[in-house]
């Protein structure tokens, strides 16, 4: 099994959920509001107020075909507006 975690802009969440959605992942947790530091700046607590900076994180469990067809969705949008993704595996308890 593979874990995916996806961190961008809440601006994105829509769209990301869409590509999740049409890649018929089994399921994902959202997670708004992530706060942190990236190469390129700080995400302060301050920003939630406004929404500018906040973050979203999504983590996908699925299987490694589910993911082949998440990542040609998911890229294109994480490439333009910014995000990261990464992948690792997974197991269950």
């Amino acid at each position: 099994m593979k874990r995916l975690d996806l961190i961008f802009s809440e601006r994105e969440l829509d769209q990301i959920i869409k590509c999740l959605e049409s890649a018929d992942v089994p399921g994902y947790t959202v997670m708004k509001h992530v706060t942190g530091r990236g190469p390129e700046r700080i995400v302060s607590e301050d920003m939630e107020f406004t929404g500018f900076g906040a973050n979203a994180h999504v983590l996908v469990f699925c299987n490694e075909e589910t993911l082949k067809r998440i990542g040609p969705k998911v890229k294109p949008i994480l490439n333009y507006y910014g995000g990261v993704a990464y992948t690792s595996e997974a197991s269950s308890l």
